[in-house]
């Protein structure tokens, strides 16, 4: 089968390993640009004469560009076909990586940010749903935990990747390598990604009025969520203005809502809601993602500060989380159809709010090992519930709304990771002054958080949901 004929239950081998090494690729480097240039910040900064708070925004522009992006470009990929879109989102991305490369001054610079992450959200938000096409039902589920792996993996590997490039080279070379791996990723896209199936439904239609209310309810709430979450490190924060803007997001969002209700193929895909088992998935989703940006917001000040840990020795330790997560990943994706995605999931938010647990009454001076096992238990309970609850939000739409489901993947997942930056502000306000009490608070909601999400993938594991 090519890839120009039309998929009705996955590729063959070897047209599949093809595919998804193009998948693999492009995944990796929209995840990768995520966190690379973290470690550059202070370069970038000195070198483009920029202060704090405005070099934050050469990493915040990328992630809010992807977060605005992904629902309308997903539903572009539902008339077009997502072959076309993650092909545009490659190019696009590797073009820009070029501009931020050479990028003369801050605004240039934060300007090709957003537009890479314009790219990346192409790639991102069909990214599922041509997994979908390219393997068959039977095997879905280990399709998506190589996504997993692939996710985990690459936001793993980001810091050490940036160390390796600026130990030879200065910040702008860590652009250097999307060129060419992205443009290989787009041109044999064409080659071996599947085209969409066709479909009796008809296409989706939005206005761009529509793009507009989407792109300002997630802008709003994700400056709003940006500036509480600079309490803890700024004097020139405003939660007044933090909350305001959150709660204009608010606004703007039950208006955006309202107007897609009662479509039939909305931009923001309220019918797959009605889907009683997608709608347990996307709950489970973001509590799960609540629960872990919780954490990982947390998990430094905790370490740095009261357990005394340098930053190489807080980093390291942190390691151990992805690191269970990618040694899970495929251990889930096999289990997937021979258990319940939703029992799976419910074992997997119980491991992990065990491993919460744990760190919030961590003793004082716990060994390394002590914390590592702790963070790894963590990990590895998420990577045990992400798989499964990602096959059901996938394979529970219907297939012409394969982009609907992918952009939503990635929806929940920034949802609940601003949700969790909003919680934790708040404890820091009620709690101020970092000597371990607002931390580890912060830790048993999260437990609290990942205990709900099991409650909600459990609940699918009931007859009336399949």
């Amino acid at each position: 089968m090519t890839a120009a004929a039309t998929v009705m239950d996955g590729l063959p081998e070897p047209a599949r390993g093809r595919a998804m090494g193009v998948i693999i690729l492009g995944l990796t480097l929209a995840v990768l640009d995520t966190s690379i240039v973290n470690l550059a910040l202070p370069d970038i900064a000195r070198e483009l004469h920029m202060n704090a708070a405005q070099s934050v925004w050469v990493v915040n522009a990328y992630q809010l560009a992807i977060l605005v992006s992904l629902l309308p470009l997903a539903a572009i990929g539902e008339r077009i076909g997502y072959r076309r879109v993650y092909r545009a989102g490659m190019l696009l991305f590797a073009l820009t990586s070029i501009a931020a490369m050479l990028a003369p001054d801050k605004t240039a610079l934060i300007g090709a940010r957003a537009l890479q992450g314009l790219g990346a959200a192409g790639v991102m938000a069909v990214n599922s749903a041509l997994v979908r096409l390219i393997y068959p039902a039977s095997r879905l589920g280990r399709g998506m935990a190589l996504n997993s792996l692939v996710v985990a993996t690459a936001a793993m590997a980001g810091p050490t990747v940036a160390a390796v490039i600026l130990s030879v080279a200065s910040w702008p070379w860590l652009f250097a390598l999307n060129l060419p791996l992205g443009l290989l990723a787009w041109y044999r896209a064409a080659q071996v990604l599947p085209r969409n199936p066709p479909s009796a439904t008809p296409a989706s239609h939005f206005s761009v009025l529509d793009v507009l209310l989407n792109g300002g309810m997630f802008t709003l709430m994700f400056l709003g969520s940006s500036e509480l979450t600079q309490q803890g490190g700024s004097m020139h924060a405003n939660p007044l203005l933090g909350w305001g803007l959150l709660a204009a997001g608010l606004a703007v969002g039950t208006v955006h809502v309202r107007r897609q209700w009662h479509r039939a193929v909305p931009l923001l895909p309220v019918d797959l809601l009605r889907i009683p088992i997608f709608a347990l998935s996307m709950g489970s989703s973001i509590g799960a993602f609540c629960a872990q940006m919780l954490s990982f917001l947390a998990l430094p000040f905790l370490l740095l500060q009261v357990h005394g840990q340098s930053h190489m020795q807080a980093g390291l330790l942190i390691t151990a989380w992805p690191l269970a997560t990618a040694c899970v990943a495929p251990i889930a994706g096999r289990l997937i159809g021979r258990y319940h995605d939703g029992l799976l999931g419910g074992l997997g938010m119980l491991v992990f709010a065990g491993g919460l647990l744990a760190l919030s009454f961590m003793p004082l001076h716990a060994t390394s090992g002590d914390i590592a096992w702790r963070m790894a238990l963590a990990g590895g309970g998420f990577a045990l519930f992400q798989s499964p609850n990602n096959h059901t939000i996938v394979s529970s739409a219907p297939l012409h709304r394969s982009g609907g489901a992918s952009g939503m993947l990635g929806t929940a997942r920034l949802t609940g990771q601003t949700l969790g930056a909003v919680v934790l502000a708040a404890l820091f306000t009620l709690h101020p002054g970092h000597d371990g009490g607002a931390e580890s608070l912060a830790l048993l909601v999260a437990a609290g958080c990942a205990i709900l999400a099991g409650v909600c993938s459990s609940l699918r594991a009931r007859p009336t949901h399949g």
